[in-house]
């Protein structure tokens, strides 16, 4: 399954920021301090593996009216280099506004300035994610809605599809119904996308959304799966 990790790249820091598992939005992730310039291509690398990147995001910083600056000749080095040190894509980002952006939004949530200073560029890193992902999405649609439909129904073509392995290693593909919040959590409500002997056709397996690590974890506590089916099928009503 695909994974994507963003770098904003600053003269002494780097943002990092990776998608969710369904590859709908970016997590501001962590910040990593330069040290130098080999030593940061070498960690970078290091980072998009840990976090099973298919493809690398690199922000490009240009001027507001889309000509390059002095900072996007800086940028385009350590991208080239990054590219020569690994054999995961790395891909280019426009990232005019991103870091304006992520500013806004901790004065907004009033962040302590601070601590807006080493989490500003993660969150950066999120925005230039976050525009990758919106458009590469909006291409998958465009493309698919000129495939050939024999076999697929509107409503399918439309699923978020993941794919899951269950002790015995059997793959179970799921399709994401929706993502809640509960008491302070996250979680996953998932239909089978598939017949199968591990879950029901119409049956709503519930995973607790671990967002900063973008892993989906198994509830073993039958009392917590029926409080978040509940406080979902409220939510649901309310909106109704």
């Amino acid at each position: 399954m695909a994974r994507y990790v963003a770098f904003d790249i600053g003269d002494k820091r780097i943002g990092v920021a990776v998608s969710d598992p369904f590859n709908t939005y970016a997590l501001p992730s962590t910040t990593y301090w330069r040290k130098g310039f080999k030593e940061d291509v070498a960690a970078l690398v290091g980072i998009a593996r840990e976090k099973g990147a298919t493809t690398i995001v690199c922000g490009l910083p240009v001027n507001f009216d889309g000509s390059e600056a002095v900072q996007t000749e800086k940028a385009r080095r350590f991208i080239d280099a990054l590219k020569q040190a690994t054999d995961i894509p790395v891909v280019c980002e426009d990232e005019r506004f991103t870091t304006q952006m992520a500013h806004e939004t901790l004065i907004s949530e009033g962040m302590r300035r601070e601590k807006r200073k080493s989490y500003v560029d993660a969150l950066a890193a999120a925005n230039i994610l976050d525009g990758y992902l919106g458009r590469i999405n909006q291409q998958s649609k465009g493309e698919s809605a000129m495939e050939d439909q024999e076999n697929v129904t509107p409503e399918e073509e439309q699923d978020e599809i993941i794919e899951l392995i269950d002790d015995d290693d059997n793959v179970i593909r799921f399709k994401l119904l929706d993502v809640t919040e509960y008491k302070g959590e996250k979680y996953a409500l998932l239909l089978a996308a598939e017949p199968n002997e591990a879950v029901a056709e119409d049956e709503v397996a519930i995973f607790r959304y671990k967002e900063d690590e973008g892993m989906l974890e198994p509830i073993e506590d039958d009392a917590l799966l029926d409080e978040v089916w509940e406080y979902y099928q409220n939510e649901e009503d309310e909106e109704q």
